[in-house]
């Protein structure tokens, strides 16, 4: 056990999971509040700290299939792929519509509407999180452990961080590519194929062990990516806000 806590690599992974964690949970500690907000504030309570504990269950089950599934071939090539789609999709400006969440003045009813809503949307942290694990389920289990109480007790300040400091979002949209490179040029079919054919992929820095040239990249491609689609959101975005503003001159008038 001492030896498996000196490992520097554990270190590494165990911060890689809450920063992905974090990263991917913001949307989920919302629906929690909006889930709970009609309830008498007592209630809203029982509903988060319940509707929150039976979420944690479900997620960390989810979590410890999906470390296993990605040991299969073909399957971490798709997990690294739709990993990419999730971090390029942290850097494009988001719609401010409505989600859909109903509250409800029921506390069963509101903790099985944070049950399933967190089920839908925990998808991307579901495969962020078994990908930084590399198969290391006391990983999974201690980096769930600690951030999601973070996640649940501190989600408006870390909203708040997000917001005023978007170099936050941006760093771990590029951890998360980081993450996807290394999936693609570790799933069980390409391994020996690329350790025959591409030695130079490793590279070897003091004090920080084997990366490859597949994370760096993949790092790089999601901030490019991400800035393409922001740039290109930007101006449909402006043309509803002018749109609106039109329609509403209209009305006035």
């Amino acid at each position: 056990m001492i030896e498996y806590l000196s490992n520097p690599l554990f270190w590494v992974g165990l911060g890689q999971i809450i920063v992905v964690n974090i990263l991917l949970s913001g949307d989920n500690a919302v629906v929690i509040a909006l889930a709970a907000r009609s309830l008498p504030p007592h209630q809203q309570k029982q509903a988060i700290i319940w509707g929150s504990v039976a979420a944690i269950i479900l997620r960390v089950i989810l979590t410890i299939v999906a470390v296993e599934m990605l040991k299969m071939p073909y399957l971490k090539i798709i997990g690294g792929l739709l990993l990419f789609w999730i971090a390029v999709q942290l850097l494009v400006p988001e719609d401010d519509g409505g989600d859909g969440i109903e509250s409800s003045s029921n506390v069963m009813v509101a903790i099985r509407t944070i049950l399933i809503a967190d089920l839908v949307m925990s998808l991307d942290n579901v495969i962020g999180v078994a990908a930084a694990a590399k198969g290391d389920n006391v990983l999974v289990m201690l980096g769930l452990a600690i951030s999601i109480p973070l996640i649940i007790f501190g989600s408006t300040m870390l909203l708040k961080l997000m917001d005023r400091f978007p170099l936050i979002i941006t760093g771990g949209a590029a951890l998360l590519g980081w993450v996807a490179g290394e999936m693609l040029i570790t799933d069980p079919i390409l391994v020996a194929w690329i350790v025959a054919n591409m030695p130079w992929m490793e590279i070897h820095l003091p004090l920080v062990g084997e990366i490859s040239w597949a994370q760096i990249l993949g790092a790089v491609i999601v901030i490019a990516a991400g800035r393409v689609f922001a740039a290109r959101a930007a101006p449909a975005e402006g043309k509803v806000v002018d749109l609106v503003a039109d329609e509403q001159q209209t009305k006035s008038s």
